[in-house]
């Protein structure tokens, strides 16, 4: 009986935390905003990519896998961009994906800075491929999505800046050693 009532809250803790992960990029895409006057598809640039790097440093590529895709998706829905949802859901869940699995690699479990940072780099062309082809498909061009590239790369390292320091500070916390 306890093996089962151990399972339960181990299952009920981690449907919180990921709940509690994807409400953070939401609101956190949601809070600072900022289009790009790059082309007339220059892109946003947000906290949620932050974020986005944090719940997958911390909590390993599942959760920052489903807190990017969901969050970020649902941006998309609630804010007007439902056009992009289904690319966003694919593009971010499949960069927090990686940065988690490589911040996670070999029981690092988030715990390399460097790695931490290979990650967050890793992701990028992965990132800026879904969204490329995802213009290419909306837009019917191959060389209109190219205006979205200088956008999408400010926004990454935006998120690195911010979420490297931040997690570097959070994993010296008892709570995540």
């Amino acid at each position: 009986m306890n093996s089962i009532n151990s399972y339960s809250k181990s299952n009920t803790t981690d449907l919180i935390i990921t709940s509690m992960l994807i409400a953070l990029v939401f609101v956190a895409t949601v809070m600072l905003n900022i289009k790009l006057p790059i082309s007339a598809n220059g892109g946003l640039v947000h906290l949620g990519t932050a974020m986005l790097f944090i719940a997958s440093i911390l909590f390993g590529p599942k959760k920052g896998a489903i807190a990017g895709a969901v969050g970020m998706g649902l941006f998309d829905i609630m804010m007007g961009w439902t056009l992009w949802a289904p690319f966003t859901i694919v593009a971010r869940g499949l960069q927090g994906y990686i940065v988690g699995k490589i911040a996670w690699s070999n029981g690092r479990n988030g715990n390399s800075y460097v790695f931490n940072l290979v990650g967050t780099i890793v992701s990028a062309p992965v990132m800026l491929a879904v969204y490329y082809i995802c213009e290419r498909v909306i837009f019917g061009s191959w060389v209109i999505p190219l205006g979205s590239i200088p956008g999408n790369l400010v926004q990454i390292v935006v998120g690195m800046c911010i979420a490297l320091p931040v997690c570097a500070v959070l994993k010296k916390l008892p709570i995540f050693k």
